[in-house]
C-alpha cells in the first residue's frame, strides 16, 4: 500500500494543531478542530488525438472549526505557521460571537471515539501524479487515434482528471488522522456528424470515475481497449435508430444508468439537513421527511439500499470524515422501507440518532465541512439474476444503458432521465437500439415498480466525480455500486416530441 506523501507529512502539522487547539481550548471553545489539506489536480484534455488543455494545480491550506457557546465558529488560512494557527482560532471565535445572535439551534456534537496518529491510505496501485506527462499523453493519444481511425467516426474528444487529496485532522477530544486519497476519471466520446442535416450524434464511454491510481488506464478495473473497440459500431447503429414511439414499457437498467437515478432520488434525498429543511438553496430539500422514518414506502421489497464510506476503490470511502468520525456501512432503505439517512456529528445529535455516519466533508481548506453524500448503493440479490435473465423477462420493454441527462424537482421526487443507449426488447430479446428516449415518473412509484435485482455478477461501482452542494459551492465525489435491475410498466417519453419538434 502506498504510504502518506512525505511532502505533506513534512509540514508542521502537530505544531500547527497544538497551536490552535490550545488557543481554542483558552478561549472558552467545547469543540475545536485544525484541518490541514493539499489538493492536487491534473485536467487533460485531447479532441481528435491533439491536447486541446492541460491543466494542473495544487491548493494548500488550514482551517479551524470551532463551537463556542453553542456556535460555530470558522476561519482558514494559508501560512503554515503556529501565528497564523492561533490567529485563525481567535478569528473563528469572533466569528461564533458575531453569528450567536442568529443561532436559533445550540450545536452539539454526538459522541465519537477518539482516534490518535491514525492513518489511512486509499486503494490504489500507481500514483497518477508520479507517472511523467508524456507517457500519460501517448497512452491517451494512442486511444483516440484508434477510436478517430475508425469508419463513421467524425470527431474523438477525450478528458482525464485526476485529484491526490492530503487531509491531517485534529481536534480537542485528542483524534489526530492523516489521509491520502486519489481518484481518477477518463472519458473518451465518439462523434458523427450528420452533414446533410446539420445534425450529430454522440457515444460515450461508461466506464466510472474511480478511487484508483494509473493503473486504472493500463487494464486494472475496466477495459477500455476493447470498449474503445465496440463504440463506432455503437455509435453506427444510434445513428440509424429508428424514435422510440412514447408509451409505457418494462425496462432493465444497467448500473452505467442506474446509478445516476440512485444519486438524484436516494441519494439527495436522504440527506439529513435536507430532510430537516437546513439545506434547501442548492437544489432543494426532500420528499423523505423525518417523520417518514420507518414508515415510508421508499420502493418493493427487494429494494435494500446501504449507505457506506469503507467500499474499497469508492469516490466517497474515507478513514475518517471531516469531524473525526470513523468510516462505516448502515442501512437506508431496507425491504423497501426508509430506515436510515446519512448525518454528520451535528444532524445525529439534533435528532437524536446516536452516532454519526461520518458524512462530514469539506472539498479544501477554505470550505466549512457540510454533510455530503457517501457512497449510496442498491444491494445484488444474493443468488439473483444475469443482466440476460431479466431481459429474457420483458415482452416490450428497454434496456437502458449508460448515464446522460437528467431532470428532477426541488424535492428529490419527479424525474425524468435520458442514456446513452437505450435498446428496444420484443418477446425477451434485444432488437436494436431506439432514440429520443427518456423515462419518467416520481420516486416511489419508480422504486416501488422494481420487481427485481440482479446478482452479484451484474453489479458495478459507477458515480460521479463531483457532486455539487452547499453556498458557496462544493464539490464531493461519490460512488454508487447497483446490480441491473427490473422494473415494470415505467412511462417512456419522446423527448423530440416533447420538445415540440
Amino acid at each position: 500500500m502506498p504510504e502518506v506523501d512525505a511532502e505533506f507529512t513534512a509540514l508542521p502539522l502537530r505544531q500547527l494543531a497544538d497551536a490552535a487547539l490550545s488557543r481554542a481550548r483558552e478561549l472558552g471553545a467545547e469543540h475545536a478542530d485544525l484541518r490541514v489539506e493539499r489538493v492536487r489536480s491534473q485536467n487533460v484534455g485531447l479532441r481528435d488525438a491533439r491536447v486541446e488543455y492541460s491543466r494542473d494545480g495544487e491548493e494548500v491550506g488550514l482551517a479551524v472549526r470551532l463551537v463556542h457557546e453553542g456556535t460555530w465558529g470558522f476561519a482558514a488560512g494559508v501560512e503554515m505557521t503556529t501565528e497564523e494557527a492561533v490567529r485563525l482560532a481567535e478569528q473563528a471565535v469572533d466569528v461564533a460571537r458575531v453569528s450567536a445572535p442568529v443561532n436559533a439551534d445550540r450545536v452539539e456534537l454526538a459522541d465519537e471515539p477518539v482516534y490518535a496518529d491514525a492513518t489511512h491510505v486509499s486503494a490504489y496501485d500507481v500514483d497518477p501524479f508520479g507517472v511523467p506527462d508524456p507517457q500519460k499523453l501517448a497512452l491517451l493519444t494512442d486511444l483516440c487515434e484508434r477510436l478517430f481511425a475508425a469508419d463513421g467516426v467524425d470527431h474523438v474528444n477525450a478528458s482525464l482528471l485526476a485529484v491526490k487529496e492530503n487531509k491531517f485532522y485534529a481536534d480537542l477530544a485528542g483524534t489526530t488522522t492523516t489521509q491520502q486519497r486519489v481518484r481518477i476519471v477518463p472519458e473518451f466520446t465518439a462523434v458523427a456528424v450528420d452533414r446533410a442535416q446539420g445534425g450529430f450524434e454522440t457515444m460515450r464511454t461508461v466506464n466510472p470515475p474511480v478511487g484508483r491510481g494509473w493503473e486504472y488506464l493500463t487494464g486494472t478495473g475496466w477495459d477500455f481497449e476493447a470498449e474503445l473497440a465496440e463504440l463506432p459500431e455503437l455509435l453506427a447503429a444510434r445513428t440509424k435508430a429508428p424514435s422510440v414511439r412514447a408509451g409505457r414499457y418494462d425496462l432493465v437498467i444497467h448500473p452505467s444508468q442506474l446509478w445516476l437515478t440512485i444519486h438524484e432520488s436516494i441519494g439527495h434525498a436522504t440527506e439529513l439537513d435536507r430532510a430537516l429543511g437546513y439545506e434547501a438553496a442548492y437544489a432543494g430539500t426532500s420528499f423523505a421527511t423525518v417523520d417518514k422514518l420507518n414508515s415510508l414506502q421508499y420502493g418493493s421489497p427487494v429494494m435494500q439500499v446501504t449507505g457506506d464510506r469503507v467500499v474499497e476503490h469508492g469516490l466517497s470511502t474515507i478513514g475518517f470524515d471531516d469531524e473525526g468520525v470513523a468510516g462505516q456501512q448502515w442501512d437506508i432503505v431496507r425491504d423497501g422501507v426508509l430506515v436510515g439517512y446519512q448525518t454528520d456529528r451535528n444532524m445525529a445529535r439534533l435528532m437524536n440518532l446516536g452516532r454519526s455516519n461520518g458524512c462530514a466533508f469539506a472539498d479544501s481548506s477554505g470550505h466549512v465541512p457540510v454533510q455530503r453524500m457517501a457512497n449510496v448503493s442498491l444491494q445484488p440479490a444474493t443468488d439473483g439474476p444475469s443482466t440476460e435473465d431479466l431481459i429474457s423477462g420483458v415482452e416490450k420493454g428497454l434496456y437502458v444503458v449508460g448515464d446522460k441527462s437528467w431532470s428532477i424537482d426541488m424535492q428529490r421526487y419527479n424525474f425524468q432521465f435520458t442514456a446513452q443507449r437505450f435498446y428496444l426488447i420484443e418477446n425477451g430479446r434485444l432488437v436494436g437500439q431506439v432514440r429520443d428516449a427518456a423515462y419518467q415518473a416520481t420516486t416511489t412509484d419508480f422504486w416501488g415498480a422494481m420487481e427485481a435485482v440482479g446478482g452479484p455478477q451484474t453489479y458495478e461501482l459507477q458515480g460521479s466525480f463531483t457532486c455539487g452542494k452547499a453556498q458557496p459551492g462544493q464539490g464531493a465525489p461519490v460512488s454508487h455500486g447497483c446490480p441491473s435491475a427490473l422494473f415494470r410498466g415505467i412511462n417512456i417519453l419522446n423527448t423530440v416530441t416533447e420538445a415540440g419538434r
